[in-house]
This record gives C-alpha cells, structure tokens and sequence, in this order.
C-alpha cells in the first residue's frame, strides 16, 4: 500500500498543500450538510471518503505510521485531555481503569482466539492483531458522545477509557511483536518474551508517560507564568502535545500517557497558570484545530479503503475470506464489550450505594459505545513489513474501525433515548449554575464592601450589575412566553450595536478617522455581540429542552432538612401583587412556611424576595412546571 499510494511526506509542496485544502474544504462542506440531518459528521465523512476512494481520479492517498503517530494523535489526545475534568476523572478511576486495562486485555485475547483459529498465523500474531482493534478511539468516543448528548459521568468514563487504553494496547502490541519475532515501528524485536519483560515493559510504559507528562507539565507552567502576550501563550500550546509525546517515545515509554497527563494538568491548572484572555484564545484556536483534525482523521480513514483491498487482492488470502474473517473480528469486538462491562458494572456497583437498576442503561449504552477510529488504523500501519499476512491483517482493522463507527455511531443514540438515558438536563445546569454564580457574586461584594476605600457610586453599580449577571441565569428557568428584563435588554442592546456598528463602518470608509482606532473599538464592540449572542443561544437551548423535574439536590441548611409542610398557594392565578398592579412577571415562586405566591428577582418586583424580608420565612419553592426544588434566602442555598 504505502509503496503504491502517495503519502504525505512524499508529496510535492505544491499537490500537498492542493490536498491539504481539498481535505479542509471536504470537511467544512461535510460536516455542515450533515448538521440539518442529524447525522453525526464523523460518520458522514466516513461515507464520503469511502465513496471517494473508489472514484477513478481521486487521488489515493496512504498514511503513513509517522504522520498519524507524530502528527495526527498527539493533538488529538491532548484536546481531549483539557476538555476532560482531572477532578471527574480521579472519582471515576475504578470504572475507567477497569474498561482502558481490563476491557482491553479481554478484548485482544478474545479476538486473538479467534483469529489464529480462522487465520493461518501463530497466536502472537493473532494477539498483535487482538492489541490493535481493542482499544475504543478518544476522538470517535468523544465526537459520537457529545453529539448524541450521554449523560455527563458515561462521557467521562467514555473519554477516560480511550485516553488511556492506547497505553495498554501500544503495549500488548509491542509484546505481542516480539513474541512472533517481528520488530515493532520504532522499536526492536525482543529477544524473549516472559512475564518479566512484558511487566517491565509494562511500568516503564505507564510510569515513563506519566513521568514525562507531569515534567512537562511543570516547564510550561513556569514558562506560562512568565508570558504575558496571550498570542505567545496560545502558541506554546501548540507545541505541548508534541513536547511529551516525542520524548516519551524516545525513551520507549507511553507517548499517549505523556500527552494525557499533561493536558489534564495543564488544563487542572489553567484557572492560576494563564490569564483570562490567554484561555479564551487557547479555547477557541483548539477548537478550530479539533474541528478540522477530528473530522479529517475520519475522511482519511475512509480513503484508505480502496488501496487496502487491491493490497489484499494481491495477498496469499483471496479478498471475499479476508472481509469474512474481518467481520467475524467485528462481531467479537462488538460482544467483548458487553461480557465485560455488564459483570464488571454488577461487581463494582456492589459496593456502591447506587442500586444496580439504575447502572443497568448506563452500562448498556457504555457497552454499545465502543467506536474504533485513528489509533487502530494507526496500530494496523506500524506493523513491520515483513509481517506474514499483513495486507489482511490492515484490512481487518479497517473493516472493525468503519464496522464499529457505522453500527454503534448509528444505533446509538436510538439505544439511549429506548433506555432513556439522557444527556444532562439545561434546566437543572441553569439551577446548580444559578446557585454557584450567586454564591461567587456573593463573596466578591462581601470583599470589596469590607474595603474601607470603596466607592459608594462605584459599589452600587457593581450591585446592579451583580444582581442583574445572577438574574439572566435565573431567567433561563420556565417560559412564561413574554420577554425577560435580560431578554429585553439583550434585544435594545444588539439593536444599538448594529446601529453603532454601522456608524463607524461609514467612518472608515470616509477615511478621516485613524483606523487602528477604529478597528480598537470594532473589536471591543465584536466582543460584546458574541457575548450577548452566546447567552441567547444558551438561553433558547435551555427553554427548548424537555421540562422535568431535576434530580434531587442534597439539602445544604438546617431550613432545608426540615420536613416540607404541605402548603396550598395562596393565590392559583399568579403573584398577587403583579396581578394588582398589572406588571408582569418572569417565574412564580410559593413561600413554603406559608403559601404565599410572588415573582422571583428576575422579574421587575421581586415580591418572593420582598415577603422573605417581611415575614422573616425562610423557603421558597418553585412554582413553575416541572421544577421541584426550593431555596434557603437564610444560608442562600440549594435544595
């Protein structure tokens, strides 16, 4: 294959950089005819370079170990790495430690049986193949996840496993190499194998990745604490992935390991490492780069599907038993899953106070959510070029990468809404985010209203604004179908920036005024309208979703843990005050000491509030459908 098709780094400048554009233009094109049909893009670029690369003309291309392994997968990891939570991550580690190491072992012996019973290779090789389509793929996993909307902790266990299994599964295949005689890419054959050399190879995989990881997590957080342009800071985490991933490699540890660890700490310390300014820049540059690479690798994969079967053509197996062979290795990757996952989700849950009933769909749809992608290909492609059956054996990869992305990608979200299990509810993210913003705004008054030199004026602005910040989150909660106070402004506010924006437009065009100055205030002006736009689209997101009652919040005061009195409302038809004045109202709550029904501080009274002033009562609850928590005005807490 890599003999006949054009590489990457055999191209011309001139057709690498034709192709490189085509590739972006493809992906661009794609992915948004997919958007309107709910298609997930990874999948949809699949298709299309599935059917691209059986089209006379379209130019073949074949990647190289190198341009997946040093330029494809390190950037990959390390953008799924800082959008994963260190924190979620340590409470999750027995379920996710169970899937990226058990789960894989489990997986590449169960296929290995198989394989050297229907394949004419000794089991180590067999095994070899096993290493290469076990572990599930971070990019697929999370692209698939997140945009069939699985609830938080499955995404988390999800992204967890497939950032760490490559670790086991670079292992078993280095291993299983040695044993059959064969020099990994990159790396020597062993001489033998026995439990010794494989736990030796093993630690110094994981203790090396990590060891890397964590040093070059240090040098970038000092290097960060000296920079202050944020164009500079953006950069430098450009070149971290590929910081951790060559030197760890160098010295035959997990490259993987090392990308992992660093992102998770880099991103664990960013709050205090890098300005506010450099996080937003490195937050939307790696999110254009993870568009653009995520979805190629998908496109890629799919345009090695011809030349892999004129390779096969010209092996020893004809091509029709090698797709058999390679569906039958789908089949048992796609059992493996399951047999594992459901004992697995039963012997951990034993200890849990979580009753398994409601493990139960959460373990199906982890069990169904094992997508293959750019780390088996990329497996598949470091095997050496003397391996007997190779053609096959890359082929059989292939088939198990596009088998799982289609069957799982496509049934998947039909499996989580059969058992519904849903993606986390935005009316409950709006209530906990109220809560935490309140009790945020709160600490910063307190500070700057013990300040001596504070500025009355200054301090009742800060009030305003304060109250109105924690308000908008509050108005995203029911839907009254009239206009909030934020929704109000929000509508003035764009209104005014268009008009604004057209002024200076006119000005720049008569050529009288400075143009930096005018591009100054341009973007500051952009600045404001992405904000503003960003929490409409919050705000409609929210109130589209389905309304239910959240999940219940602990109680967190001595009011709450009392036992709730069954109040009536004392006024069915709204806030009794708004009715008597005729002003309108964002959401209603009951006070729950004594029934009496107001207008939260979203809307222009504030009568819920005003009562608690009045009567001293210390809870409220909501009013609004499908909401079944309550608030302590005492401790300000959630319930």
């Amino acid at each position: 294959m890599l003999g006949r098709c054009p590489t990457f780094d055999t191209m011309g400048t001139v057709d690498l950089a034709l192709t490189l554009v085509a590739i972006a233009a493809t992906v661009i094109v794609v992915a948004r005819l997919c958007e309107p049909l709910g298609v997930p893009s990874p999948l949809g670029l699949l298709g299309v370079g599935v059917a691209a690369s059986f089209i006379p003309g379209i130019p073949q291309i074949a990647l190289s170990p190198d341009v997946v392994l040093l330029g494809l997968l390190p950037p990959l990891l390390y953008a799924a790495a800082v959008n994963t939570s260190l924190i979620d991550m340590r409470r999750l580690l027995t379920p996710i430690l169970g899937l990226s190491v058990g789960l894989v072992l489990f997986t590449a012996l169960a296929v290995a049986i198989v394989a050297s019973w229907l394949l004419p290779i000794d089991f180590a090789l067999a095994l070899a193949l096993g290493a290469i389509v076990a572990p599930p793929d971070a990019v697929a996993a999370t692209a698939v996840a997140r945009q069939i909307g699985l609830p938080r902790q499955i995404t988390t266990i999800l992204e967890g496993e497939s950032l760490l299994n490559d670790a086991t599964a670079l292992v078993t295949l280095r291993t299983a190499l040695g044993a059959a005689g064969l020099a990994a890419h990159g790396a020597g054959a062993h001489p033998s194998v026995d439990f010794l050399s494989v736990t030796e190879d093993f630690g110094r995989a994981v203790i090396g990745g990590v060891a890397v990881g964590w040093l070059v997590f240090l040098i970038v957080g000092q290097i960060r604490r000296q920079l202050t342009k944020t164009a500079a800071d953006t950069a430098l985490s450009f070149a971290v992935p590929f910081m951790a991933y060559a030197p760890a490699e160098k010295i035959h540890a997990s490259g993987v390991l090392a990308v992992v660890t660093a992102g998770l700490l880099l991103a664990h310390k960013a709050p205090t490492l890098q300005s506010a300014s450099s996080r937003l820049s490195e937050r939307v540059n790696w999110a254009s780069i993870t568009f653009l690479l995520e979805n190629a690798v998908f496109l890629l994969i799919g345009l090695q599907m011809q030349s892999i079967i004129e390779d096969v053509r010209t092996s020893s197996l004809t091509l029709g038993r090698s797709v058999l062979v390679g569906l039958a290795i789908l089949v048992v990757a796609l059992i493996a899953r399951p047999l594992w996952i459901f004992p697995f989700a039963f012997l951990t849950s034993a200890r849990s106070p979580v009753p398994m009933a409601t493990l139960s769909p959460p373990a199906a749809v982890a069990s169904w959510a094992g997508m293959r992608g750019v780390v088996t290909l990329a497996a598949a492609l470091t095997l050496p070029a003397d391996t007997p059956l190779r053609p096959v054996l890359v082929l059989i990869a292939l088939i198990v990468t596009v088998g799982t992305l289609v069957l799982q990608g496509f049934t998947l979200p039909a499996l989580a809404r059969a058992l519904d299990v849903r993606g986390p509810d935005p009316r409950e993210d709006a209530l906990v985010e109220a809560t935490v913003v309140g009790a945020a705004t709160g600490a910063g008054l307190r500070a700057i209203e013990a300040d001596p030199h504070s500025d009355p004026v200054a301090l009742a602005l800060i009030r305003e604004q304060s109250s109105a910040r924690v308000n908008r989150i509050w108005e995203q909660l029911g839907d009254t179908g009239t206009e909030t106070p934020s929704e109000t402004y929000r509508r003035m506010r764009l209104a005014m920036i268009g008009a604004e924006r057209r002024e200076l437009l006119l000005m720049r065009a008569s050529g009288e005024v400075d143009q930096h100055v005018l591009t100054t205030v341009l973007n500051g002006m952009d600045a404001e309208e992405a904000a503003l736009s960003y929490g409409q689209r919050r705000a409609e997101g929210v109130r589209m979703s389905p309304l239910r009652p959240p999940d219940a919040v602990a109680a967190a005061c001595d009011h709450l843990q009392l036992e709730a009195q069954c109040v009536v409302p004392d006024s069915p038809e709204g806030c009794l005050v708004c009715l008597e004045t005729g002003q309108p109202w964002v959401h209603l709550r009951m006070c729950a000491t004594c029934g009496h029904v107001g207008c939260c501080d979203s809307s222009a009274g504030k009568h819920a509030s005003a009562h608690f002033h009045d009567t001293g009562h210390p809870v409220m609850r909501s009013l609004e459908p499908g909401e079944a928590w309550r608030w302590c005005f005492v401790d300000e807490a959630l319930g």
